[in-house]
């Protein structure tokens, strides 16, 4: 059905002809033309019909914000007045040639142009992931997963799975059970870490391991504090613990290279003793301003 993706077009595309996916962003009738603004994950595309296309015309103006649509038509360069420069694809535009309505929208729960209430955004999650903010997050993420496996696979780590049905053990807090079918009144646990197997996994010579895996904590939301959660887990043998550390910082730097541009300098290294003097916890980050011990002593 697409040969493009909206957001990926460019000048270089000019003169070819491209079928599109994706949903109206918007919707601007000037009569005997109309503009459309057209949506996909990648970005978004100025499309226009006009009079030459009559049939493309009389179905563009019965489309409405968020109608889900397929159209074909011809990559042109815009006039160098209209070029917009705020947009990626702001320097061409689609002549329409063929639309048709996948489906119709009716009056949606969420406004694009407003800003909406938190409860509603979750209620209607779907709808809140078309913005276009909310899918960088998405693709942001994929590709740090990419990243983290890509650098694990080259330092030797092997990407193991371990069960999400197992027994309850006693950590940190409580577990979510799982009722049985097959055995009446037992039940499985959903794992709060994948502690033990890893642990086991090096039992069996594994001497590597890592997984991107969910966690599951039945315990009070709170900031620092999610139910339900995605983790880097990583088990070794054979290291030292600066070895770990060299591996770990070299992780991080390269993820804040790759994904934002940006070089790290040297991290501080403290004792937890020194952690436990100066700020009282071993869980400070970097932007505390005071000290433990400037603020006992202020």
């Amino acid at each position: 059905m697409r040969t493009e993706y909206c957001g990926q077009l460019r000048q270089s595309h000019v003169g070819q002809q491209v079928t599109l996916c994706g949903w109206v962003n918007r919707r601007r009738d000037l009569g005997s033309l109309i503009f459309i603004d057209m949506r996909d994950r990648e970005g978004i595309v100025q499309v226009f019909f006009d009079p030459d296309r009559a049939d493309a015309l009389k179905l563009a103006s019965e489309l409405r914000n968020e109608f889900c649509i397929q159209v074909t038509g011809t990559v042109r360069a815009r006039d160098e007045k209209n070029v917009n420069a705020d947009m990626a694809t702001g320097a061409i535009e689609v002549l329409a040639s063929d639309l048709t309505i996948i489906n119709r929208a009716e009056a949606l729960p969420l406004d694009s142009n407003h800003v909406n209430t938190e409860e509603a955004r979750l209620k209607y999650r779907y709808l809140d992931l078309r913005r276009p903010e909310m899918a960088q997050r998405l693709k942001t993420r994929a590709k740090i997963t990419s990243l983290v496996r890509r650098f694990m696979d080259d330092h030797g780590f092997l990407d193991i799975e371990t069960p999400m049905l197992t027994k309850a053990t006693p950590e940190g807090a409580r577990d979510y059970l799982v009722p049985s079918r097959v055995h009446k009144g037992k039940f499985y646990a959903l794992p709060q870490s994948p502690q033990l197997f890893k642990q086991l996994l090096m039992m069996s010579g594994f001497d590597r391991y890592y997984q991107i895996v969910k966690c599951f904590r039945d315990e009070d939301l709170r900031a620092d504090r999610q139910p339900e959660f995605t983790q880097i887990d990583v088990e070794t043998s054979f290291m030292t613990a600066e070895q770990v550390r060299e591996v770990m910082e070299a992780l991080v730097r390269s993820l804040w290279n790759d994904v934002k541009g940006v070089e790290l300098g040297d991290f501080p290294i403290m004792t937890f003793a020194e952690a436990e003097r100066r700020y009282g916890s071993d869980n400070q980050t970097c932007v505390t301003l005071w000290s433990w011990w400037t603020l006992l002593t202020w």
